[in-house]
């Protein structure tokens, strides 16, 4: 019984291996080489994952022809090392694809390689923008392209509005592939890129400490992009930290390349790393991920059982789905009896002419590039030769904890949660679109929060005032500058930290000295009343104003008229009194003449008829004139006469009046080459740059200078005239004669200066976006002028009714208001006069003829004419009647004339 088991055992053993060499030899095994860095943690895991990748493909898909043969050399991380391996697969063991190599320096060669034999390089860790799949037909990238994160890095930058950043990064061709391609997004969001520090892999410890060194003294900018491999960025990260650059007030940001490599790194590494990571996210069933990292963690612990990490990264997942996909193609293409066609027969492993091309390395090609599954690290879709982008992962890094603060698509930016489909999450660039993160030095402010000096002193406090609380003791910033920097703030596109910190000005402590800290790093900027001036502006970089410009001078105003003795004469200008003399002498004159021979009272002798002239016209100014006239012209010309008189008696009046009684300032000096010639003093404020312009601009000896500090000494310095004038800047000249606008006033001209603006480094990005906003702000008449309003306007409106009344031009009335009236009392007089001597000659032309002598007759016709004129008109015998029956009346000694007899003859002959 034993015989007959033993022989069917036999028999069966010998029946099953039968039927598995028959089904042998439907199986055909395909050649594919391996090319890694086994010593290096991705090569290590690399060559793990793959080998579990065989085994999970071909138990699931035991019903494939073909069979994946890796054959895997090692070539550490030296480039000859890696092409040699790469040829020797090619010609000797006739690999069908290959594998590799690990950096994407090595791959630079082996690319070559393939395409000159036409095999397939599938590299998963060769990530450098260098490399292009478009450009090397038989080269495929298993791998998302370092280009991808680009975009999700400068969304990051942008929405922590941060404006200057600077790359750390190796000097090898994987980490100068893609500085070019962050530069440029950088530069579409205008960051500038002051410097760049390059470390060669190389570099010692010490030579690291250096670089950091410098970076940090010498650099403005405190937010750091590190690229570089794990090796570098491990010795990097601790010289970081013993240089103090992981506290409070810097920023790191590490690349998807370095932070897939975290978890290998060592403890004391880790706990020296501090920041915010980019890192790809993959969409895979969970349950799926975790159990192959319980199997992968038991294959570590029985080939390293002193290994108590997975060690798994993101290169491991990426070799893992490489093989799934070239194990699809390989039985896709239907790759059987696959050869190489020699070119050149050679001995030599290592000569390139004796390559051969594949037969069916082209048709693998394509079939790669077109295979699509759901693999480990997700959707496995290429697209141009290598792995479509997909979403990234925002981590804050804190030590060995880390933390998603929010996501990134190519679709919708960034957000908080990667299925979040609300507005939020759409790819506005605000800093609340990712959660708040943890910066180095254990805090949550912001690594760019600006230290903005401001200065403490006693006067003109409506500008900036500091105080502190008492419980808290932190200083409280107020006043318009505050005010008008804050408006400011929220017109910029993006958030700005800052904190104040205050700046006692003295004598010793000017406001250079204050601006001069930003050159010395102690502030990044200073906000207050600052002026922008030329020699300032060699040291910091100034905004656009934000204040009125330029410098005046404050003087006192007096009040002398009511004092005048001459003041009478004081309402009416020097023309105008002569033009008025001159009216009325003429007015008289004319009167007189329409008068003379129908009117008694304007005949007599010749002195007293020119006292009438002169006693009627002025007598008429008051209406005191006793003398009737009786002619009609005469009547007409008075009539227009007492209309002037009227008017111009009246503003006279109101003239002296308005002197007597209103008080009219006049400025005591108007100009500066007055004060300097009579040797006065001048004030101006203390700590102002206006020191130099007196000095070097206007001549002024340094021994007629005064300082002052506050409004009241301005003022007290001016009533008491210790000083005759205050030389300042407009906005607190202003500000100074809205408390004492009825004292004192700005004469004189203005000297150009650019006004208030707020200082930052030079070179300093933010400049152009704070005057950007400032143009925004006081363009809006409603809130800039609602800051004006809360600390200035309310005393301003009350200075400028009483400004109404100061006048530094004579007060009298000119000849050019009355201009009018002149002409027409003129013409009235003129014409009536014409019109009166015209009728006279033409009544007594007869009696002209009388004189017949050639020679004499024209100064016998006007003799002749005079002795007429001054006849009695006969024609006002009546009115003499009248006038003597009135007199009769009144005085009765008077004998009346006889009734009945003709005096006329007496009265035409009467003597001349």
């Amino acid at each position: 019984m034993a015989n007959k088991k033993l022989l069917l055992s036999l028999l069966s053993f010998l029946f099953l291996l039968a039927l598995r060499m028959a089904m042998a030899k439907d199986v055909m095994s395909v050649r594919v080489g391996v090319v890694l860095d086994l010593k290096s943690p991705v090569g290590g895991m690399a060559e793990l994952c793959m080998s579990m990748a065989l085994s999970d493909f071909y138990e699931e898909n035991d019903n494939y022809t073909t069979r994946l043969a890796l054959s895997t050399k090692g070539s550490g991380d030296d480039v000859v090392a890696a092409a040699a391996a790469a040829l020797d697969l090619i010609k000797n063991e006739e690999v069908q694809a290959i594998i590799g190599p690990q950096t994407s320096a090595q791959a630079k060669f082996v690319i070559q390689l393939g395409r000159k034999a036409q095999v397939p390089i599938i590299s998963f860790s060769a990530t450098s923008p260098c490399l292009s799949p478009s450009q090397n037909p038989f080269f495929i990238r298993t791998a998302q392209d370092d280009c991808a994160q680009v975009k999700a890095i400068a969304n990051i930058v942008e929405a922590y509005g941060w404006r200057e950043i600077v790359p750390i990064y190796e000097d090898t061709d994987y980490d100068n592939g893609l500085i070019p391609y962050l530069l440029d997004a950088f530069q579409e969001i205008d960051v500038r890129v002051p410097y760049r520090s390059v470390i060669p892999s190389s570099s010692s410890t010490r030579e690291i400490s250096k670089e950091l060194n410098k970076l940090k003294e010498k650099s403005h900018t405190r937010i750091f992009l590190v690229h570089m491999t794990a090796s570098l960025g491990s010795r990097l990260f601790v010289q970081a930290n013993n240089a103090g650059m992981m506290k409070e007030g810097y920023g790191w940001i590490i690349t998807a390349g370095l932070s897939s490599l975290l978890d290998p790194m060592g403890s004391k590494v880790m706990y020296s790393m501090q920041g915010i990571s980019v890192n790809h996210h993959f969409l895979v069933s969970l349950k799926k991920f975790d159990n192959f990292k319980r199997r992968l963690k038991r294959n570590l612990t029985s080939s390293k059982p002193n290994n108590k990490s997975t060690g798994l990264n993101l290169f491991g997942l990426w070799a893992y789905d490489t093989v799934w996909a070239l194990a699809m193609a390989v039985e896709k293409a239907g790759i059987v009896h696959s050869k190489f066609l020699k070119q050149n027969a050679s001995e030599s492993n290592i000569d390139l002419a004796a390559l051969g091309i594949s037969e069916m390395g082209p048709t693998l090609r394509n079939t790669i590039q077109i295979t699509k599954f759901q693999g480990l690290s997700g959707n496995f879709h290429l697209v141009k030769g290598q792995l479509e982008p997909s979403a990234f992962e925002i981590i804050n890094i804190i030590g060995k904890s880390e933390r998603v603060i929010g996501y990134w698509t190519p679709h919708r930016g960034l957000s908080q949660e990667l299925n979040d489909t609300s507005e939020m999450a759409r790819p506005i660039l605000k800093a609340k679109l990712l959660k708040q993160p943890i910066w180095p030095g254990d805090t949550t402010n912001q690594p760019t929060k600006l230290r903005i000096g401001v200065p403490v002193r006693r006067g003109f406090l409506e500008f900036l005032k500091v105080e502190w609380h008492p419980s808290t003791d932190k200083p409280a910033i107020s006043g318009f500058s505050h005010d008008v920097f804050l408006a400011v703030l929220d017109a910029l596109p993006f958030p700005l930290p800052y904190e104040f910190v205050p700046f006692f000005v003295n004598k010793d402590r000017t406001y250079n000295k204050l601006l001069y800290q930003i050159k010395l790093k102690k502030y990044d900027a200073v906000v207050g009343d600052t002026t922008i001036v030329a020699n300032r502006s060699t040291y910091v970089d100034f905004t656009l104003p934000y204040s009125e410009s330029g410098v005046s001078m404050v003087v006192l105003m007096k009040d002398n008229e009511r004092n005048n003795f001459w003041i009478f004469l004081k309402p009416l200008s020097l023309d105008l009194w002569l033009a008025t003399s001159a009216a009325f002498v003429f007015t008289g004159l004319v009167i007189w003449v329409l008068e003379h021979r129908v009117n008694g009272e304007f005949r007599g002798p010749p002195e007293q008829q020119i006292g009438t002239i002169f006693w009627f016209s002025f007598s008429a100014l008051v209406f005191a004139h006793r003398e009737k006239v009786v002619n009609n012209w005469s009547r007409f010309v008075m009539i227009i006469w007492f209309f002037v008189v009227l008017i111009l008696t009246q503003s006279y009046a109101a003239s002296l009046t308005s002197m007597l009684t209103v008080q009219r300032l006049q400025p005591t000096f108007v100009d500066v080459k007055e004060i300097k010639k009579r040797g006065y003093f001048v004030g101006y404020q203390q700590d102002s740059f206006v020191k130099e312009l007196l000095t070097e601009q206007l001549n002024f000896h340094e021994s007629k200078l005064k300082a002052y500090i506050t409004p009241e000494e301005y003022h007290e310095a001016l009533s008491k005239e210790r000083v005759a004038a205050i030389f300042d800047e407009i906005p607190y000249i202003k500000l100074f004669l809205a408390k004492y606008c009825s004292k004192y006033t700005m004469v004189g001209p203005t000297y150009k200066t650019d006004g208030f603006g707020f200082a930052f480094a030079q070179g300093s990005p933010l400049v152009p976006y704070i005057s950007r906003a400032i143009l925004n702000v006081t363009e809006d008449k409603d809130k800039f002028g609602g800051i004006e309003e809360k600390y200035f306007s309310s005393k301003t409106h009350d200075c400028e009714d009483q400004r109404a009344t100061i006048s530094s031009h004579s007060p009298s009335l000119g000849l050019y208001s009355f201009g009018g009236l002149f002409i027409i009392t003129a013409v009235a007089s003129t014409s009536s006069l014409l019109v009166y001597l015209f009728k006279f000659l033409h009544s007594h032309w007869p009696a002209l003829r009388t004189c017949n002598t050639h020679e004499s007759s024209f100064w016998c016709k006007l003799l002749a004419m005079a002795k007429h004129f001054d006849q009695k008109d006969p024609s006002s015998l009546g009115i003499e009647r009248s006038k003597s029956r009135v007199h009769t009346l009144a005085s009765p000694n008077v004998i009346e004339p006889s009734p009945g007899i003709d005096h006329r003859e007496n009265y035409s002959c009467a003597p001349l």
